[in-house]
């Protein structure tokens, strides 16, 4: 695997590290591999220089982690967790003496040599200057702030945890609507994180709108350079009015008096925002001073949820072909018997193995072999189309096929089967279950594996000038 390559595309200071991996489950000596340019900056200032008789300016790959990182058995202990037991972790550190806050992060990589594991290290600086506001604000706004931020950092449930915190919200405002979106400005769309509304509430939901996106954004022509936006009466609408008479419109049409916007921004990015519509307005000082400090906690939340799930896309994604890897595989597995998911039935799981393999390797080598699994992967998708497929193994694929009858499953088997039949080309031994009963998905991929495996060893009598399997 290529990591210089592969930490050279991540934003944020990052770095490649290996992990020894211990007979017993424990570790033995952890490396930094690779480190894109802003990790490479950091560790060769010499404000940094952690180890006596490091060189400064000459950062080394394959290093022992202690040679440019602190010593941390707690640093330590996560690497372990990432990268041998294959947890993604997030966590926080603050260097007192300097006034600095860092979010961390740790990612799997689904990627083992030998006995060396490996994972990710991110290391993203909080700036939390503006928690200073907090001194000069009465002690009932300082006290709202410390409930959001005891739930923001006591869940385990990101999603139902926003939707308390904007409920508390909501009820602090004595708003009729509350609201959290998220915009994704590369894509252009716009989706809602989490609302509450009142009982009797009648404001027409941003989400009826086909314009959401566009509108929104518009509100930043409004705001300029201040943190927020408050409109509190007639007046303020009338500005409105002058200036954004689209969103005007929208305003009076859903029957909006008062609202107030804060931009949701994390190292001076987008990533959405939050308002109140119909406020207390007797009370505005107070809302805006509590929303403006809020604020900065959910945004630095909501950042590292969107790192995360970043994080989870690429330690979830077969590097090779694009489709999910045996790390997701797992983790939907795991979901699925603890009942955290539910896998609606009736539905398919198909395994299919890459034929020949092991021959196309040793006679032109594994590039060659690499474009092989590229191909399969492709073919996969296009006959499973819009459905989860996953590279179990080095040429193993698993596909869970839902949303179809037992009669469409089996023309796709036998439309998978009729090209890849060919033993020069992509060729597959495919196994399969249809699941209209009681069974369990570990039983489904339990008799869909040993059918793949029946009809490979079918194949390979068949075809014994391929069979490479003891060679």
């Amino acid at each position: 695997m290529d990591f210089q390559t592969f930490v050279d595309d991540l934003k944020p200071m990052a770095c490649v590290l290996s992990v020894e991996k211990k007979e017993d489950g424990g570790y033995g000596e952890i490396r930094i591999v690779a480190g894109n340019k802003v990790f490479v900056e950091f560790v060769e200032h010499p404000l940094f220089a952690v180890t006596p008789g490091t060189i400064i300016g000459k950062f080394r790959k394959n290093n022992i982690y202690d040679k440019y990182l602190p010593k941390s058995p707690d640093f330590e202990h996560k690497c372990h967790q990432s990268a041998i037991l294959k947890k993604t972790i997030h966590t926080y550190l603050n260097i007192d003496v300097a006034n600095l806050w860092f979010n961390l992060f740790f990612l799997p990589l689904d990627y083992e040599e030998d006995n060396l594991c490996y994972c990710v290290f991110l290391n993203e600086k909080t700036d939390v200057d503006d928690i200073d506001m907090a001194s000069s604000s009465s002690m009932s706004i300082s006290n709202d702030v410390l409930k959001t931020c005891i739930k923001l950092r006591g869940s385990s449930d990101f999603n139902a945890t926003m939707n308390e915190v904007i409920h508390d919200i909501r009820k602090l405002c004595n708003a009729d609507i509350c609201t959290i979106s998220l915009v994704n400005q590369s894509a252009g769309t716009l989706s809602i994180l989490a609302t509450s509304k009142s009982e009797s509430c009648t404001i027409k939901p941003l989400t009826e709108y086909p314009n959401q996106y566009d509108l929104t954004m518009s509100w930043l022509d409004i705001i300029g350079e201040r943190d927020s936006l408050v409109i509190e009466n007639d007046k303020d609408l009338e500005y409105v009015k002058e200036v954004n008479y689209a969103w005007y419109q929208n305003l009076k049409e859903a029957g909006v008096k008062s609202i107030i916007i804060f931009p949701l921004r994390h190292n001076w990015e987008l990533m959405g925002f939050i308002w109140a519509t119909n406020f207390d307005t007797d009370n505005t000082s107070k809302i805006k001073e509590t929303l403006e400090i809020t604020t900065f906690f959910i945004s630095s939340e909501i950042a590292g949820y969107i790192m995360l799930k970043k994080l989870e896309h690429i330690s979830y994604t077969d590097t090779l072909t694009g489709v999910f890897n045996s790390n997701a595989m797992n983790s939907m597995i795991l979901d699925v018997v603890s009942k955290k998911a539910v896998i609606p039935k009736p539905y398919g799981v198909v395994f299919a193995d890459i034929n020949g393999l092991k021959r196309v390797n040793d006679e032109s080598g594994h590039q060659a072999g690499d474009i092989l699994i590229k191909k399969a992967a492709l073919l996969l998708q296009e006959v499973f189309l819009d459905q989860d497929i996953y590279r179990a193994g080095g040429d193993e694929f698993m596909i869970v096929v839902k949303g179809c009858t037992k009669e469409e499953f089996f023309e796709k088997i036998d439309e998978l089967k009729e090209r890849t039949s060919d033993p020069d080309k992509v060729c597959l031994s495919v196994g399969c279950v249809f699941n209209d009963s009681d069974l369990s998905i570990r039983e489904c991929l339990r008799l869909s594996d040993e059918e793949m495996y029946r009809n490979k060893d079918k194949f390979y009598a068949e075809h014994p000038e391929i069979d490479r399997r003891k060679g």
